[in-house]
């Protein structure tokens, strides 16, 4: 069972690169093989969250090369939450476009697999280098499921996204060669010990280095000013592909956590200091942003996106707080921001397909067919994704709350917190108030057949949502146990690297 670490990046690859070869196999079949893989995935996430449940770190290493010397994946709690939420998105996205929007560009189902394929090496991946090789590979195929299916807006969108992204790529080879030259290593566990070791001569540079990587994780993420490439791409972006992107932000993040938690966590004086200072108030004002851009918004997709920001700037404040409590709570925030933004994108196109003209625009006044329900499949969403009870929104935001409420800056992310949810409440019931609730505007007789397969997979994702809070107990248990792992990098270091243990405490902070 060791080399099962491997296979959530194994199997979609193999699966990618066989679509590649064999591109002329029936449709049927490229669907299937797709679907396959990815409900594989799903099953491997289930498995590695019961394994990482036990508190153990299980490494895999490449070649039977050790650390730091050869390729090390490694698993723990978070990454084991990353690598099930990835292929739980990742199927119902899939599902979703095997309805037909998969057929409107060539090789969907390979580009898809390798999307896959870089998501998970990102969270396993216990190397710096091979992090940026993960982050390269989920970046290529990003770029060409963002032009799938074509269109002037997506080629505009999409020559955004990869310009700003080539220049975070960039920015993240200068940071990984001066943090080469310094300690002469990229493996997370040996790096942090040799940064908390580092000469007083090195700490310009290893500050400098901290805060470009600070900077290629924001792109990333999604962090302002770096986020205004986020709107029009995923706006632009055909429905799964854009409901997958909702984990994309979270790549950034997961970056954050791993990165200036471990490797620049260690030491009396860490070099992460200078990166949480800044990340308070630029997290606070990317939140509020991404509320004034909800309000704004002139469609349902580019809410969405809006309301993506939103979760990112909750989820860097929450985290820059640094604490075992507010990290559990922005983790449990994470589950839900995820799964709802992927939701309401999906659930977008499918009140688009139900529009004479305007697709899911706001300022167009066709009515919408089989308004009831579609109206109340949109009116659950709305609650759930605002944070009202009785959804997984309203535990998480209720939580992280709880857990800032000691804080002293606490009352600042309370306030833009709970602002944000007013104004993203007040754009929700707008949009359902002029869509379903004006009248004249059923146009039931002149309504569209109902995918229902699309109506199933959109349903579903509520219910999840739903579930999450019903399942609250168990799951803020292992997510308060994922928060403690994060608070002790020693741990991470001895399991990697056992002969360093006994360093690894003495400059543990």
């Amino acid at each position: 069972m060791n080399h099962a670490l491997i296979l959530p990046i194994l199997l979609p690859l193999i699966t990618g690169a066989s679509l590649l070869l064999l591109y002329r196999l029936p449709f049927g079949v490229q669907r299937l093989a797709g679907l396959t893989s990815t409900l594989g995935l799903a099953l491997l996430g289930a498995w590695a969250l019961v394994t990482a449940g036990a508190g153990e770190y299980r490494l895999y290493h490449a070649g039977d090369w050790p650390a730091p010397y050869g390729i090390v994946l490694i698993l723990d709690r978070l990454s084991a939450l990353m690598l099930a939420l990835t292929a739980t998105l990742g199927l119902g996205c899939l599902l979703y476009a095997s309805r037909g929007i998969d057929r409107r560009g060539a090789h969907f189902h390979a580009l898809f697999q390798f999307q896959l394929a870089g998501l998970n090496g990102a969270f396993l991946t216990g190397d710096l280098f091979n992090l940026f090789v993960f982050f390269e590979i989920l970046l290529i195929a990003s770029y060409a499921l963002l032009l799938h299916g074509g269109g002037r807006a997506r080629s505009r969108a999409g020559l955004h996204y990869v310009i700003i992204n080539l220049v975070g790529s960039a920015l993240f080879l200068v940071a990984l060669g001066t943090l080469y030259g310094l300690t002469g290593t990229l493996n997370m566990a040996d790096l942090a010990i040799k940064v908390a070791a580092a000469p007083t001569g090195d700490a310009p540079l290893l500050a400098a280095a901290n805060m470009v990587l600070l900077v290629v994780f924001g792109i990333k993420a999604a962090i302002l000013p770096l986020l205004f490439w986020l709107p029009r791409a995923y706006s632009a972006a055909s429905a799964p592909v854009a409901a997958l992107f909702a984990i994309m932000t979270k790549v950034g993040v997961y970056a954050i956590l791993r990165v200036f938690l471990l490797v620049f966590g260690l030491g009396e004086a860490p070099v992460n200091a200078a990166a949480w200072q800044w990340l308070w108030p630029l997290a606070l004002a990317t939140l509020a942003l991404g509320g004034v851009g909800v309000l704004g918004s002139d469609s349902l997709r580019t809410l969405t996106a809006y309301l993506v920001i939103i979760s990112v700037g909750t989820l860097l404040a929450t985290l820059s707080l640094v604490t075992p409590a507010t990290l559990a709570a922005a983790l449990f925030y994470l589950i839900h921001s995820t799964g709802m933004a992927a939701a309401f994108f999906l659930l977008a196109d499918l009140l688009g397909q139900q529009r004479d003209e305007g697709y899911d625009r706001f300022s167009v006044a066709a009515p919408v067919g089989h308004r009831g329900v579609l109206g109340s499949l949109f009116f659950l969403a709305a609650i759930a994704m605002v944070g009202l009870p009785p959804f997984g929104g309203f535990v998480s935001k209720a939580w992280i709350l709880q857990a800032s409420a000691d804080e002293p800056r606490g009352l600042w992310l309370w306030g833009v917190l709970l602002t944000a949810a007013l104004l993203t409440l007040i754009a929700v019931s707008r949009t359902g108030s002029s869509w379903f609730w004006r009248p004249g505007g059923a146009g039931e007789a002149e309504a569209r057949p109902l995918d229902r397969g699309c109506l199933a997979i959109v349903c579903a994702m509520v219910a999840i949502n739903g579930l999450l809070a019903a399942l609250g107990e168990p799951v803020m248990a292992y997510l308060a146990l994922t928060a403690e792992q994060l608070m002790t990098p020693q741990a991470y270091i001895a399991a990697m690297l056992p002969e360093t243990l006994a360093f690894a405490q003495e400059v543990s902070p």
